[in-house]
């Protein structure tokens, strides 16, 4: 692999980790939720922080305790959505700016998965058909009969897998800033092979005075989401950070070809045609797939942080036309 293409997949992996910084616990309506943590998180008065739905746990038998925010809407014919996060996040990172603009108009659930956030920690090795499954046992516990599932990034796979195992389950999918594989190309697989340089990364003491520099540069000043950087750089610890390794590597043998076009259900994409870390014809790809209705956002990969207005205004009109769809 070139030097070029080795700082091309730092970079990208800097991306990711950018995702590694959110979940709120403020709002929690179990205590139980604390053990779900590797450390806590440290809130100062007077902290800045989003607006989050309630937050519960529930015990999955045999596999353990997940924590998710179920917001319900006043009309109980509202569809119900599955938010799935991405790599390295938590759904309050992936979705907490999109999660008043969504919850107008659907009810919603949004798991944290394992070994991210808040998400169950299990001594088996992260699976992303073990995390679908956990999603759809969620589903099943809140006696949820269908979903439309948004899958930002990884959510994208888990949503794939989890509708492929449950058909049943799934209403519609909507899928943003993923991809149908991340391996066609022998240069794609070898840059997966670095990905266990992020596991010290992680677990660095420098790592959150990075993260708060990096998010902040990222930002820009006056960019609104800058009164949350606080919120977000007490969140920097709630990964596992050898899960997260374990799911990239498990992202790097991801490959729904075979079966992505037979899923046979309305679709909706997000594809940031200025993705550094998904490339944009890798999303297109996918929504070729599933024939998905397609909205482009000309941002990168963290376009729910540095275009939160568009994000949110995005994932409504993607939900609405699977909706219709359905």
């Amino acid at each position: 692999m070139s030097e070029s293409n080795v700082v091309e997949t730092t970079a990208a992996q800097a991306d990711a980790v950018l995702h590694a910084t959110t979940a709120a616990v403020v709002t929690e309506s179990s205590p139980a939720a604390a053990a779900l943590t590797n450390q806590p998180a440290t809130y100062t008065p007077g902290m800045a922080m989003p607006w989050l739905p309630p937050g519960h746990t529930m015990v999955l038998p045999g596999r353990g305790e997940v924590f998710y925010r179920h917001h319900q809407h006043a009309d109980p014919t509202a569809p119900t959505l599955l938010l799935l996060h991405g790599w390295t996040a938590s759904a309050d990172l992936q979705f907490f700016t999109a999660y008043e603009a969504l919850a107008e108009h659907y009810s919603f659930v949004a798991i944290d998965h394992r070994g991210h956030g808040r998400g169950l920690r299990s001594p088996v090795k992260f699976d992303l058909e073990d995390v679908a499954e956990d999603a759809a046992l969620l589903v099943k516990g809140l006696g949820i009969p269908q979903v439309i599932t948004v899958g930002y990034s990884m959510g994208g796979p888990i949503s794939l897998l989890l509708t492929r195992a449950h058909p049943e389950l799934v209403r519609g999918l909507v899928v943003q800033a993923t991809a149908l594989e991340w391996r066609a190309k022998w240069w794609e697989r070898m840059q997966w092979k670095t990905v266990h340089i992020m596991g010290p990364m992680l677990r660095s003491g420098v790592f959150p005075r990075w993260m708060r520099w990096g998010i902040r540069r990222l930002l820009g000043p006056n960019h609104p989401m800058q009164q949350y950087v606080p919120w977000v750089a007490s969140e920097l610890h709630r990964n596992d950070t050898f899960n997260v390794v374990q799911a990239g590597q498990s992202l790097s043998r991801y490959d729904a070809r075979l079966f992505a076009a037979t899923l046979g259900k309305p679709a909706a994409s997000l594809v940031t045609t200025r993705d550094r870390l998904v490339k944009p014809r890798k999303q297109r790809e996918l929504a070729a797939a599933l024939n998905a209705q397609v909205i482009e956002l000309a941002d990168d990969h963290l376009a729910s942080w540095t275009s939160p207005a568009e994000f949110a205004a995005a994932s409504v009109q993607l939900v609405q036309h699977v909706v219709a769809a359905g």
